[in-house]
């Protein structure tokens, strides 16, 4: 079903981005540590009297969600040999998951970031009106994506 040089190339896609992903929740950590000292302290530099805005949940969510988002992007990528879908449609979701895995991100920092900028409703801040759309899209592609994985490999093939 899966031509070898395609499949390995998508896997790598969602290796490199999981990777990438990874690396963006590690800024965000230094992020969070900021915020919990209420001064920015990298040895050797010089203190940096800055309180980061935001709280401990939404530090907490940011840098989170890029750990979960790779982590589920190598996942994926281990999965893809498994999954009964032409390659074509095997890459575009890869792409759709890398996709929501930054939409995610990216929409969690919103709320450290910025007042009033949780994303659940639409409404608010133009930072809130943003994270909000970021996450309704990417909760739509995922469910759809999660949804078509199960129903293929569970009834599909029977």
């Amino acid at each position: 079903m899966h031509t070898n040089d395609s499949l390995r190339a998508t896997q790598q896609l969602l290796i490199g981005s999981g990777a990438l992903l990874i690396f963006a929740a590690g800024i965000a950590g230094f992020g969070f540590l900021f915020f919990l000292l209420g001064e920015i302290r990298i040895w050797p530099f010089p203190v940096i009297e800055y309180q980061f805005p935001g709280s401990v949940k939404a530090w907490r969510m940011t840098h989170l969600e890029g750990i979960v988002g790779g982590l589920m992007q190598w996942i994926l990528a281990g999965l893809l040999p498994l999954l009964p879908f032409a390659t074509k449609t095997v890459r575009y979701m890869a792409i759709s998951i890398i996709a929501v895995g930054w939409m995610f991100t990216i929409a969690s920092s919103f709320d450290a970031l910025f007042a009033d900028s949780r994303g659940l409703a639409i409404g608010g801040p133009l930072t809130n009106s943003i994270a909000f759309f970021l996450f309704y899209i990417g909760i739509v592609m995922v469910m759809g994506i999660l949804l078509a994985i199960g129903y293929r490999c569970l009834f599909a093939r029977r």
